[in-house]
């Protein structure tokens, strides 16, 4: 199989994390097609990331959500500002989760545990539309 590659472009979601599982398969037909493969998402921001957290319990993207605010606090006395209060911490919050996941893949599915989903975490209070780049690679 050669290689696949998608650029998917994600609403603009508020301020949080939210689950992006099926949005990232309905968005990538070619995974069934896929026995054994990886999936390889980047996330073409610097304020907003990707991350596997449980997708079970609604109260846990509102948990991470506090947690990571008391980590990169908009009140720290930061100099990067010129783009506002939710810039730098949101910064900081990207580069504690990162840009990229990879998810192995498994008889046409994404090889998720149980409790796993994909969350598109956005940092800023309005970050508008944000990119994703999708590899497929697998047989």
């Amino acid at each position: 199989m050669p290689w696949i590659q998608e650029l998917i472009e994600l609403p603009a979601k508020s301020r949080g994390f939210h689950l992006i599982t099926r949005d990232i398969s309905a968005k990538l037909p070619q995974l069934s097609g896929v026995q054994v493969g990886l999936l390889h998402l980047f996330i073409q921001h610097t304020s907003a990331s990707l991350s596997i957290n449980e997708n079970a319990d609604a109260d846990v993207p509102f948990d991470l959500e506090s947690s990571f605010n008391a980590i990169a606090p908009e009140s720290f006395p930061y100099r990067h500002t010129c783009e506002g209060p939710d810039d730098m911490p949101a910064h900081v919050k990207a580069s504690l989760l990162g840009a990229s996941l990879t998810i192995p893949i498994r008889e046409g599915r994404l090889a998720l545990g149980t409790w796993q989903g994909i969350y598109l975490c956005e940092h800023r209070n309005q970050g508008g539309r944000r990119r994703v780049v999708a590899t497929i690679w697998g047989e």
